[in-house]
Order: structure tokens, then C-alpha cells, then sequence
């Protein structure tokens, strides 16, 4: 939940991550990867069986699906600034941006800023790590 997730997270008294629900975060950047599992519950979700909905809304990248973009570069279940997948979206939507790459490399906190007007920029490396930590630990 975007609330849980602004809440939990602060520093020096304030959030480190707001949602502007920009969909920002739904737009290209290497594509949305979905498990087996993500698959049949969005295709549930959307009245879809597997297979058709493998065709018609997935691509491969590296043998791995992703969710397919529109020609604009977002995820072809972003419309009218809004998620149409959002009560089942995938893991890595439901985590952004307290993504578990950053536990590796927390400078990449600040690129991610520069895409996201809603992430705080000049958040010191620890206290990203932390509140990654945190946040995975919630999920």
C-alpha cells in the first residue's frame, strides 16, 4: 500500500517517497517482469486465460516475461493515469521504489529521483538501505 509505504520511511521528518501517481514508474525503464503466479492472477483479474493473455499483453526479455508497453513507453495496463491491474499488480510494482537492488547499490536511489518526482532526492545511502530493508520486510 503507497500509504504504508510514505509513512514508514523518513528522514529528518520527512518522507522519503511520496506517490504523485505520476505513473512514471509505469513507463519503460527495462519492463515489468511477472512471475507465473502475477500471470494467472492479473489474467483472472482481466477475464483472460493464461495463454491469451501471454500473447496479448506479454513480451520476452531474456527468457522472461514482461508486461508490454504501449507505444508510449508505459505498461499497457496504464489508462487515464490509473493502473487497471493495480489490486493485483506485480511484486516489482508493489515494491517501487523500495526496490531490492537498491540494497546492493543505494546510490541508484538518486537516479531513480531523477525520474520519479515523488522520491526524495539527497537521501543518504544508509537510511535508503534501511528503509528498503524495512519495506521488504513488510511485503
Amino acid at each position: 500500500m503507497p500509504f504504508e509505504k510514505e509513512a514508514s520511511c523518513v528522514y529528518r521528518g520527512e518522507s522519503i517517497f511520496t506517490c504523485v501517481q505520476c505513473g512514471e514508474c509505469c513507463r519503460g525503464y527495462g519492463g515489468t517482469y511477472v512471475s507465473r503466479e502475477e500471470m494467472r492472477a492479473i489474467a483472472a483479474y482481466i477475464g483472460e486465460d493464461i495463454r491469451g493473455f501471454e500473447k496479448k499483453y506479454c513480451d520476452d526479455s531474456g527468457g522472461k516475461a514482461v508486461l508490454s508497453q504501449q507505444e508510449n513507453g508505459f505498461c499497457i495496463f496504464w489508462r487515464d493515469r490509473m493502473c487497471g491491474i493495480h489490486p493485483v499488480k506485480p511484486r516489482m510494482c508493489r515494491e517501487w521504489p523500495f526496490i531490492r537492488s537498491l540494497l546492493c547499490d543505494p546510490s541508484n536511489w538518486e537516479k531513480m529521483a531523477s525520474m520519479c518526482p515523488g522520491i526524495r532526492k539527497g537521501v543518504p545511502a544508509d537510511v535508503v538501505k534501511k528503509c528498503v530493508e524495512a519495506m521488504l520486510e513488510n511485503e
